[in-house]
């Protein structure tokens, strides 16, 4: 069995930060901590914080008032800020810098009164956040999925309208949807840069390269990471039999009767030690398994911390004997 690993895989800066965010705020911060929604989208990084003492909640109402709470990397809304404010919450939020650049681009078009449309999954945290940037009272936000989508939408000043996309689609999922928004309103405006957020094309790229040299792909990310399922759904479109798998655990040797080469990868929110439990797994059931990297983009994106964060980091230093 020839064991090819995508590259790049797994963490990005924005679910590394989060994760930073919540371990140092648990090291920094007296206990009881509360954490907003799942602060990334994968089942082992959320038990191994649960561990340390985070809590985990799906509302602010779960959560005491004068509490510690951390926001997610998906982001939230503004109520859910504002609710945060009457509860005198102490907020460490760990949005991804990328999602905050998209929600500027709604408030803006908000506080002006032009109409937005989000194109993204209904449903999805970062999709809820997103809409609820937007608080005009007399424009509108519209959320678009698909083509039909489109077809069906009416908005109400063509000529004031500007789109924006979440940010864990790829280019190649909305191209599709960004062409029919233009082609119907020929005057809405687009993101000064591309919202879509650069690890999401990075593996997915890399991943329909891989899926022209293996038999079989193993995708290691949470049932619920919506960037896990389209690594999954992106090998399948290209003829290969792609498994999401949560760990090792989850393999089933069945899959891989008369195949000869295994790629994998892993979702941005996946650590890579399931990764590497995944090819110990591999090494141990085939005998002579051979291990290649697949070369790729080499991303060095970072995202500084919070500021709240520093700054209570700084005085925890300065104070201490």
């Amino acid at each position: 069995m020839k064991i090819i690993l995508a590259n790049p895989r797994g963490f990005c800066a924005g679910v590394s930060r989060a994760v930073d965010v919540v371990e140092r705020v648990l090291a920094l911060e007296p206990h009881p901590i509360y954490v907003r929604h799942e602060v990334v989208h994968n089942r082992a990084v959320v038990e191994s914080l649960k561990q340390k003492g985070a809590i985990f909640v799906k509302e602010l109402d779960e959560v005491p008032d004068h509490a510690v709470c951390i926001f997610s990397a998906h982001g939230v809304s503004q109520r859910v800020k504002e609710e945060a404010q009457c509860k005198s919450l102490k907020i460490y939020d760990a949005t991804c810098p990328l999602v905050t650049k998209v929600h500027r681009e709604v408030q803006k078009a908000s506080n002006t009164g032009v109409e937005c449309i989000l194109i993204g999954h209904k449903g999805h945290p970062e999709v809820e956040g997103t809409l609820g940037q937007y608080q005009s009272s007399y424009a509108q936000i519209y959320l678009v999925e698909n083509l039909q989508n489109v077809k069906d939408l009416q908005v109400k000043n063509p000529n004031k309208l500007v789109y924006a996309t979440q940010t864990t689609l790829s280019v190649d999922e909305t191209k599709d949807i960004i062409q029919a928004l233009k082609e119907k309103y020929p005057n809405a405006g687009s993101p000064k840069k591309e919202d879509i957020c650069y690890a999401t094309q990075n593996r997915q790229n890399a991943v329909r390269e891989l899926a022209k040299k293996v038999d079989i792909l193993l995708v290691v990310g949470s049932k619920n990471s919506s960037n896990s399922n389209r690594l999954r759904e992106l090998a399948e479109n290209h003829g290969v039999n792609a498994y999401l798998i949560d760990n090792k655990d989850d393999i089933d040797l069945m899959w891989f009767e008369n195949k000869a080469s295994c790629g994998i990868t892993a979702g941005a929110s996946a650590p890579e030690y399931l990764v590497q439990e995944v090819i110990e797994f591999l090494k141990n059931h085939f005998e002579h398994a051979q291990l290649e990297d697949f070369e790729g983009v080499k991303e060095e994106v970072t995202f500084p911390l919070p500021k709240l964060l520093k700054q209570m980091q700084f005085v925890d230093k300065v104070i201490q004997p």
